[in-house]
């Protein structure tokens, strides 16, 4: 695609003015950018006749943004992200092969990190950059080549891999149980059951499973599951955790099951935008995940 020139400003000229914008003077922006005052004046001059916009309102000795340079701010300091970001990569892994991954918390630590190694060892030219993010988001603007997603196969203009099913376990620490002695699924309502946000109507459907009526669960609230984890463990009440999630828990005792395990309310996906397909480093990586969960799915 050809870019008219007059839209696609140097890099000076934005990172004159982001920082202008963002640290809110000129003087402050001369001293991050190791600039004269001056010469950051005259880069967003330089960039106001370029795009031929006021970016500021000239007050005294104060530069107040225009409400469209505060928009054109957020996306150029978007740009500037993910140009930072390509270079960041390129300067790690020199001959490329590079794939930004965003992972949910939990199956990143306890799902993905003990299994990574052995598709690094298979693939050494590929650099696998991680972050987390607990909920979908712009691939476009965020940069990422592929995420882990929990859900349904519903990622607007996204490629799925389906990895594999929820299954939920109700769990409790040992010496919980022991003081609160569990017989069947009835008994559970008397006790502090552990919530997770991002599973609002899980209680209630395992009470379904177990043909229990329920009320609202009384009982901590956490945006994550490991926190939630370590609380049923140190015994402040029942938790219903991913059955991958809390397996190494139950195979050394620090928790224990409660009436065995149902399914859960959606499936985990590898996602990835389209345009994204074919990067050698994505196919690889998505050929190695379909093999690796093809046990689950079974």
């Amino acid at each position: 695609m050809t870019r008219p020139r007059r839209f696609v400003p140097s890099v000076s000229l934005l990172t004159a003015f982001e920082a202008v914008l963002r640290s809110g003077s000129t003087a402050a922006a001369a001293r991050e950018l190791d600039l004269t005052q001056g010469a950051v004046s005259r880069l967003v001059q330089n960039l106001e006749l370029q795009l031929g916009q006021p970016l500021f309102v000239r007050e005294r000795r104060r530069l107040v943004p225009t409400e469209a340079a505060r928009a054109y701010g957020r996306d150029i300091t978007r740009a500037l992200d993910l140009i930072a970001r390509a270079s960041m990569e390129l300067a790690a892994n020199p001959g490329g092969g590079v794939l930004s991954l965003a992972i949910l918390p939990a199956f990143g630590t306890r799902w993905l990190a003990p299994r990574l190694s052995s598709f690094l060892g298979a693939h050494p030219g590929i650099t696998i950059n991680l972050a987390t993010r607990l909920k979908r988001f712009n691939f476009a603007a965020e940069g990422f080549d592929a995420a882990i997603h929990f859900g349904a196969d519903d990622w607007r203009g996204a490629g799925h891999l389906h990895l594999f099913d929820e299954t939920l376990v109700a769990c409790a620490a040992p010496s919980f149980l022991a003081a609160h002695p569990v017989q069947g699924p009835a008994d559970l309502l008397g006790l502090p059951r552990l919530q997770i946000e991002t599973r609002p109507t899980a209680w209630g459907d395992w009470f379904r499973h177990h043909g229990v009526a329920a009320p609202m669960p009384r009982g901590m609230l956490f945006d994550q599951f490991a926190p939630m984890t370590q609380a049923a463990i140190h015994g402040l009440g029942v938790a219903l955790l991913p059955e991958f999630l809390a397996a190494p828990d139950l195979a050394e005792g620090r928790l224990a099951p409660v009436c065995g395990a149902v399914a859960g309310s959606g499936s985990y996906w590898l996602v990835w935008p389209e345009t994204r397909a074919d990067h050698p480093p994505l196919a690889a990586f998505r050929a190695w995940l379909a093999a690796e969960t093809a046990g689950m799915r079974a």
